[in-house]
C-alpha cells in the first residue's frame, strides 16, 4: 500500500470514527436543534463524489470501504435529523 492510499485511509477512518457518537447523540437527544441538515447534506456529498472517483478511477483499496461506511452512517444521522425534526414539531405543537 503506497503512502498517500495509508493517509487518504487514516484520514476517512478519523472521519467515520466521529459518526457513531454523532447518531447516538441523535438517539439519545431525540431533538434536531443543534444538527444542521446543510452540513450533513454537504458531508454526504463529498463522500458520494469520494465513491464515484474511486469508481472512474479503478482504485478500489481500504478507503474505498470506510467511504461507504462514513456515507451509511451520515445518512442514518439524517434519518434521525427527520424523525427528530417531526419529535421537536410535536412536542412545540403539545405546547
Amino acid at each position: 500500500m503506497s503512502l498517500p492510499v495509508i493517509c487518504e485511509t487514516i484520514m476517512i477512518i478519523c472521519f467515520g470514527l466521529s459518526w457513531p457518537a454523532n447518531i447516538m447523540k441523535s438517539l439519545r437527544s431525540r431533538t434536531a436543534k443543534g444538527k444542521s441538515l446543510p452540513f450533513l447534506c454537504l458531508i454526504e456529498v463529498g463522500y458520494i463524489f469520494g465513491i464515484f472517483g474511486k469508481i472512474i478511477t479503478h482504485t478500489y483499496n481500504l478507503a474505498t470501504v470506510f467511504y461507504f461506511i462514513n456515507f451509511f452512517m451520515v445518512l442514518a444521522d439524517i434519518i434521525l435529523y427527520f424523525r427528530n425534526s417531526r419529535l421537536d414539531r410535536e412536542r412545540d405543537a403539545a405546547g
